[in-house]
């Protein structure tokens, strides 16, 4: 029994990207989330993860900022739930 039983290696963010979570659901492959940098940005799901990825509201994302309009975002990745407990445990997320 290792302390490190039953953890993952999760994909962390990159130099530019950020933990978000989902809070509400647009349509148009469209959702606004909450980033770990405070700000509340309109993301959009790109073609490569519609209907293989599914997004719903309170998941944990990670988000790349626009360089252009920081107000908006394209999501990169999507937690699981355990994968998300796991974060909040070690102190990423909130």
């Amino acid at each position: 029994m290792g302390e490190n039983e039953g953890r993952n290696d999760l994909r962390m963010p990159n130099e530019d990207e950020v933990f978000a979570e989902v809070t509400n659901m647009l349509g148009a492959n469209r959702v606004t989330v909450r980033c770990a940098d405070g700000t509340e940005r309109t993301a959009r799901i790109p073609g490569r993860m519609q209907k293989r990825v599914w997004i719903r509201e309170n998941d944990i994302v990670l988000v790349e900022p626009w360089d252009w309009q920081d107000e908006k975002a394209d999501i990169t990745w999507r937690y699981e739930n355990a994968e998300a407990e796991q974060l909040r445990e070690e102190g990423h997320l909130q």
